[in-house]
């Protein structure tokens, strides 16, 4: 691609994501994408009177390796003659501890690590080396995962960190493919680490890389990467369209438009960013739920036990449960380990996790289940049915009110108090001891990894 320094120049020029004289702290893995867009920045800081730091976690994630890479990024920076920033995190530890994935779990780390150098030296900016190839994976992985527009649209070249709002992340590299960072430090004999779990097919963005990107250039789009990253710069403006009215209206006196007046695009944002500022993750069918529904309250697990429903008006209240269920048990169960097993409340539970495609399952078992992993999540959460809850039975078109469920299958109603339920990190159930499995979890041909689910009652 040309001149890739002054290419680089030019977007961080026209884009206005640095100024002259400013400081900055490089985000450096080690790896190839930001070894290069290090050598960039220093290239060019004299210049631009750019004062440079380095930053890197160790994620400890890959023993050896790992300390490798930290030795590479702390030679490198005293070569350059920059301050370099290193620290190391438990990211395994964190994870467990916060009931996460390991790759939520790393990124909140980095973040936190950045943020908190970043304040500490006073310096308003941190660079990151994501490029468009980054940008196309992630497209498709929202794409999967059902993300709306404002998902699909990517990351931004310059956006706040989720860590500290007073601190800003850049992306110089954004528009650059992966292939003319390669050659650049093949030119410039930049030095970097390659991380061998890129190469790693359990994990989906590098099957996406390796199998989904090079079938769709081939046999659909050799352009895929130009369209693809056009198509996410219009939903980019469009989401913004949207956002800003969400905003608009809801920093709006009462008595404004009411809220079902609102196009549909606008009602989703607005329940979107409400869950968003109470933290709670805006899953699609959370938000339809309390878009469509002005009446029944939804027990999200990330609330602690607390309901979550949307007014005539629609705002978002919070709640206690039904008097004498706020207190009912519940467990978290993190399945990223593989497998294990959890006596709760007078039932054993077992689950494994196995990597095996497709719907053949074993001969059917009374207290056995199996469920796609992936759509389950590595988060959640057992508890006791309340009142309120919802379940798409294994079979049916329409979610179910669970109460309503229970009639129709003649669950006795001192019982129902006393059967296990399972549900996602989203607040979806997937399993109701003894009866039909969700319609939404069940095997299909697209399954890769499955979870056994099994229980006994003691």
């Amino acid at each position: 691609m040309g001149n890739l320094l002054e290419h680089v120049e030019d977007s961080i020029l026209s884009r206005r994501l640095l100024r002259r004289g400013q400081r900055i702290l490089v985000a450096v893995s080690g790896g190839l994408d930001s070894m290069v867009l290090l050598h960039l920045l220093q290239a060019l800081s004299e210049k631009h009177g750019w004062l440079l730091a380095v930053a890197h976690l160790n994620h400890q994630l890959r023993g050896r390796s790992s300390h490798a890479d930290e030795r590479l990024v702390r030679r490198t920076a005293e070569r350059l003659g920059l301050t370099a920033i290193v620290e190391r995190a438990d990211v395994r530890a964190f994870a467990y501890r916060h009931k996460c994935s390991i790759e939520m779990a790393a990124r909140n780390l980095r973040h936190a690590f950045l943020a908190r150098n970043a304040t500490h030296h006073r310096i308003p900016t941190v660079a990151l080396a994501h490029h468009a190839d980054d940008q196309l994976e992630l497209f498709f992985l929202r794409l999967l995962r059902g993300s709306g527009g404002e998902g699909l649209a990517g990351m931004k070249w310059r956006n706040l960190s989720p860590a500290n709002p007073k601190i800003e992340l850049v992306r110089p590299l954004l528009d650059l493919p992966k292939r003319a960072l390669r050659e650049h430090a093949a030119e410039k004999h930049v030095p970097f680490r390659e991380d061998e779990t890129n190469a790693s097919w359990d994990i989906q963005r590098n099957r996406i890389r390796h199998e989904l990107l090079p079938l769709f250039r081939k046999h659909y789009q050799q352009a895929l990467d130009k369209t693809v990253l056009r198509l996410m710069d219009i939903l980019a403006a469009d989401a913004e369209f949207v956002t800003q009215a969400a905003e608009a209206w809801l920093d709006s006196p009462r008595g404004s438009t009411p809220f079902e007046a609102l196009p549909v695009a606008v009602q989703r944002r607005c329940v979107h960013l409400q869950l968003l500022r109470r933290g709670v993750g805006p899953e699609f069918d959370l938000v339809e739920r309390l878009r469509l529904n002005a009446r029944d309250p939804i027990n999200v697990p990330g609330l602690n036990l607390l309901q979550v429903a949307r007014n005539a008006a629609g705002r978002l209240v919070l709640q206690q449960p039904e008097k004498g269920l706020s207190n009912l048990k519940c467990r978290r169960l993190n399945l990223t380990g593989g497998a294990g097993k959890l006596r709760f409340d007078g039932v054993r539970l077992q689950w494994r996790i196995e990597t095996k495609r497709g719907v053949a399952r074993p001969k059917a078992d009374a207290e056995r289940e199996f469920f796609d992993a992936d759509k389950v999540g590595s988060a959640i959460l057992v508890r006791h049915w309340r009142p309120g809850d919802r379940f798409l039975p294994i079979g049916m078109a329409q979610e179910v009110k669970l109460q309503d469920f229970f009639t129709n299958q003649k669950v006795p109603r001192r019982q129902r108090h006393e059967l296990l339920v399972a549900e996602t990190a989203r607040g979806e159930v997937f399993w109701v001891e003894g009866m039909r499995i969700s319609e939404r979890f069940k095997l299909t041909r697209g399954t890769i990894h499955r979870l056994q689910w099994g229980w006994l009652r003691l």
